[in-house]
């Protein structure tokens, strides 16, 4: 599970028949990016002696947040800025969540789940606003 179930799930769908659907892109890469960001989030939470949930639903939010970004980026970035060749899950055929809802839809879901995290932090009062801007950083992004 996690990480390792994300991965193997990915490497699947390389010569899977079909394209996934957006269920089965979003329990990917929840267990990708999500996993990773999960853990951090619970890992400081636990070290902090706070409430483990909210930090759970911040993190898993924000890290489909930050996939769907990529996903954005891959097709409209600057691969200067970027760092990485674009548009690479394209030219390969590869279902994202861009190729799933659109580009307007994927931006919309996106600002969604930012918005999910952000509201997720609610207990945490203004001691969470700089999370709350990281939050908002993942979809501003430009590389």
């Amino acid at each position: 599970q996690g990480m390792v179930l994300g991965q193997a799930l990915d490497i699947a769908a390389e010569t899977a028949p079909e394209p996934l659907t957006l269920k089965a892109i979003t329990h990917l890469q929840d267990g990708k990016t999500g996993a990773l960001i999960r853990w951090s989030a619970e890992a400081g939470a636990v070290m902090a002696g706070a409430d483990v949930t909210p930090m759970r639903d911040f993190a898993t939010a924000l890290g489909l947040a930050f996939q769907i970004a990529d996903d954005i980026l891959d097709v409209e970035g600057d691969a200067a800025k970027a760092g990485k060749r674009l548009g690479k899950d394209a030219d390969a055929g590869k279902a994202t969540f861009v190729s799933l809802l659109g580009l307007d839809g994927a931006k919309a879901r996106a600002a969604e789940l930012v918005d999910q995290a952000q509201a997720a932090l609610a207990p945490f009062g203004p001691k969470a606003d700089t999370l709350r801007q990281a939050a908002q950083f993942v979809i501003a992004r430009d590389k």
